[in-house]
């Protein structure tokens, strides 16, 4: 085993795929949100996500060629090629935003500070799941606040600050004390719904959604034709402090290709400026990103594969590095040709995030495609081929850029 990773006993070198038996699609969707549900009701606060790292390499030891764990907790599972192409390397990020524990008042009450970007203003009145050092089942608990009868007038309009906020877990303190130490994490009380036409709510899509999406191409490749280069699935840690996961993962796997998934802002509810925000809707297909973070051969290719499906999709401009593992994967070692792709998500960052089921189904469609069609000539490096190129095009834009390679002259 390579230093600093954790092989583990089911690591596979599963066969080549065969024809799978015929199966409604009625069964593989009910299987999918299953799945899916699966993934978001599993708690993974930033720096706690073994669970769902356990759920992912469960669920492709059987198809993946390879897994592994890295020292920080992000799992790389390969399908290895058909050929000779370049890798690419699948990013989403297991965590969910969150709180942790500071102190234990005398009476039994919690004080907490945020992981990740969480909302003072939502906290108020909500219940959550503490997941105590001393306890096997997570612990109930509701955000406590004074009600506005006590409040004085002149206050009712301020959002009460995280840390003057207390969490109750209805137990006696010595309870509590012994149950509950400082620095243990909680996570938001609800779960996954599907509601609407075709749409779902939950906690932790940001980017638990993403894993399904990673999870599902892969499985795709398998079952229906591996990628010409091998396709890795880096399911990450940490994003929501600093990309954390992204960084080693990119560093320790150094792809020739990445995608980073991740979701993003829908802008099609009241209240959000569309002159500010662009245009993006549920329901309408993934959104593929446009901007300095983002190579361009690896966006134009990415609309080409969505166009050869047949899917809708959406473009949004981003005009500086984006809040995603994107940011960190580019510019990894001597840099790495990078996309991103999202799906749209309403009331990020809140206990009930909502989603198409229909924009990730056509997410995986768009990556597998875009996986598959990665050939040996692809070229990534600005102004020296094309992004798709076809026929003998291809082949003399390499040879070009090999000579530019080898003698510095075009």
């Amino acid at each position: 085993a390579m230093q600093g990773l954790y092989w583990f006993p089911y690591r596979t070198n599963a066969p080549r795929p065969r024809a799978a038996s015929p199966r409604t699609g009625s069964i593989m969707k009910n299987k999918q949100v299953k799945f899916l549900k699966q993934l978001l009701e599993t708690p993974s606060a930033t720096g706690t996500e073994i669970a769902v790292a356990e759920l992912v390499r469960e669920r492709l030891a059987g198809t993946a060629d390879e897994i592994q764990t890295d020292v920080m907790g992000s799992v790389h599972a390969r399908l290895s090629g058909t050929g000779v192409a370049p890798s690419l390397m699948l990013s989403a990020h297991m965590d969910e935003i969150g709180l942790m524990v500071t102190y234990i008042s005398d009476e039994g009450f919690l004080s907490v500070s945020s992981v990740g970007g969480v909302d003072a203003a939502i906290l108020p009145g909500m219940r959550v799941d503490v997941h105590a050092s001393n306890s096997f089942e997570p612990l109930r608990g509701v955000v406590g606040r004074k009600p506005i009868h006590l409040i004085e007038p002149d206050e009712r309009k301020n959002v009460t600050p995280i840390d003057k906020l207390v969490i109750d877990l209805g137990l006696p303190a010595k309870r509590v004390k012994k149950l509950v130490m400082v620095g243990d994490v909680i996570t938001f009380g609800v779960g996954f719904e599907r509601f609407g036409r075709n749409m779902a709510v939950s906690r932790a899509f940001d980017d638990k959604a993403g894993v399904w999406v990673a999870v599902r191409v892969l499985e795709t490749l398998a079952k229906e034709g591996r990628a010409p280069g091998d396709f890795i699935v880096a399911a990450t840690v940490q994003e929501e402090i600093g990309t954390r996961g992204a960084i080693t993962s990119a560093y320790g796997l150094n792809p020739d290709v990445a995608i980073a998934f991740d979701v993003t802002h829908a802008t099609d509810y009241p209240g959000i400026d569309k002159t500010k925000h662009g245009k993006i809707v549920c329901g309408e297909g993934p959104v593929i990103a446009r901007g300095p973070n983002i190579n361009s051969a690896v966006f134009e290719r990415l609309v080409a594969a969505a166009e050869a499906e047949g899917l809708p999709y959406q473009i949004e401009a981003e005009p500086g590095v984006t809040g995603t593992d994107a940011r960190s994967i580019q510019i990894s070692r001597g840099g790495v040709p990078t996309g991103l792709v999202s799906v749209p998500l309403r009331y990020m960052h809140t206990p009930t995030e909502v989603v198409s089921l229909d924009d990730l189904d056509a997410t995986v469609k768009l990556l597998a495609r875009f996986a598959r069609d990665l050939d040996e000539d692809a070229c990534f490096v600005p102004g020296m081929g094309d992004a798709v190129t076809e026929g003998d095009g291809a082949g003399a834009e390499s040879a070009a850029q090999m000579q530019f390679d080898e003698t510095g002259v075009e």
